[in-house]
C-alpha cells in the first residue's frame, strides 16, 4: 500500500484516504447509469404503447389508432413522422449511452464520461423535440386528452438530463482529481 507524509496530521496515511472523491465518482456514475436505464425503459415502453392520446371513441399511440377496440396505422403524417423518428433515434442513443455507462461502472480505468454525458444530452434533445411536435399537433384538439405513454416520454426526458450531469460531474471530479494529485494537499 502506498503511504504519503500527512503534512497537517503530522503522521502517515495512506493514499486511499486523501482520495475521498473517487467513492462520489463511483457514485454518480453508477447513478447516472440506472438514470439512463430507466430513462431507456420509459422511452420504449412509451413509443411501444399506443396510449399517448385518449379520445371518446378509443385511443392513440406513435404507429396506430385504436377505435371501438379495432387498431389501424396512422396515416403518414409529417409531424408524426418527426415525432416517431426522434422517439426511435432516443431509444437508440439511449442504448448506446447505457452500454458507455456500464463500460465506465465496470472497467475501472482512465475512461471520461463526456461522451457518455452527450449522448445522454442527445437523447433528452430528441426526446424533447418529438415531444413538442406531438403537442403541438394535438394540444388543440378539444375532445383528446393525453395519456399514460406520453407522459412516460415526458418523464424520461429529466432523467436523461439528470443521468448526463451525473456522468458530467463524474468526469470533473475524476480531472481535478488527476490536476492536483501532485501537489501537497492537506485535508
Amino acid at each position: 500500500m502506498d503511504r504519503t507524509k500527512g503534512h497537517c496530521t503530522g503522521g502517515w496515511r495512506s493514499l486511499e484516504s486523501s482520495r475521498p472523491s473517487m467513492g462520489m465518482k463511483r457514485s454518480l456514475q453508477c447513478g447516472g447509469t440506472l438514470l439512463g436505464f430507466l430513462a431507456n425503459i420509459l422511452t420504449i415502453l412509451s413509443s411501444a404503447a399506443n396510449y399517448w392520446i385518449r379520445f371518446p371513441k378509443g385511443h392513440s399511440g406513435l404507429w396506430q389508432d385504436c377505435i371501438g377496440g379495432i387498431c389501424t396505422n396512422v396515416p403518414c403524417e409529417s409531424v408524426l413522422a418527426v415525432t416517431q423518428a426522434c422517439m426511435v433515434l432516443a431509444a437508440a442513443f439511449g442504448i448506446v449511452g447505457l452500454v458507455l455507462g456500464l463500460r465506465i461502472v465496470y472497467h475501472d480505468g482512465d475512461t471520461r464520461g463526456q461522451t457518455t454525458s452527450a449522448i445522454f444530452l442527445l437523447c433528452g434533445l430528441l426526446l424533447l423535440i418529438a415531444l413538442i411536435s406531438y403537442t403541438a399537433k394535438n394540444a388543440w384538439k378539444s375532445d383528446v386528452f393525453f395519456s399514460w405513454s406520453y407522459f412516460s416520454a415526458w418523464l424520461a426526458f429529466p432523467l436523461y438530463v439528470i443521468a448526463a450531469f451525473c456522468f458530467l460531474l463524474a468526469d470533473m471530479i475524476l480531472q481535478s482529481t488527476d490536476a492536483i494529485s501532485g501537489f501537497p494537499v492537506c485535508l
